[in-house]
């Protein structure tokens, strides 16, 4: 599948079901490890080129797992359909400085919105990005994969 294909796939299937998607990394004993979240179709905050993102809670097996490995799977589903989206990633935060970004806060607000969430204060979100020390990762669209 192509990738702007697959990406307008994931956009439409995951609008549908609030941006949630499962993800799955892999331990460092080479078992699965999955987690429920919420994700979006989002742009490299330094190419530019198109991603599906999240944001983390600092400290997590996910991040864990992902600094190791480096790989991960995100699928989204409404109803029967799905679609699978797999490639390496990139995390930008407070301990896992990505090149070239420059405003950590803002773009912890963006990923957040583009995957459909919403905070009444800001201000009290980004408080609370900072001491969980939340990170954003983008997963570069290498492999899609979908039921008929």
């Amino acid at each position: 599948m192509e990738t702007n294909d697959g990406l307008r796939r994931v956009t439409e299937l995951a609008s549908r079901e609030n941006w949630l998607a499962v993800l799955v990394t892999v331990r460092a004993n080479g078992k699965p490890s999955v987690a429920v979240l919420n994700a979006a179709v989002f742009p490299h905050p330094v190419t530019g080129e198109q991603t599906v993102a999240f944001v983390s809670r600092g400290n997590t097996a996910k991040l864990a797992n992902l600094r190791a490995n480096g790989e991960a799977t995100l699928v989204f589903r409404a109803g029967w359909e799905w679609i699978s989206v797999s490639g390496p990633t990139e995390i930008a935060g407070p301990d896992d400085e990505l090149a070239g970004v420059t405003d950590l806060r803002q773009l912890l607000r963006d990923v957040y919105h583009a995957a459909g969430g919403r905070h009444d204060d800001l201000d009290e979100y980004d408080r609370v990005m900072a001491e969980d020390r939340r990170a954003a990762v983008f997963v570069k669209p290498v492999r899609f994969a979908t039921n008929p």
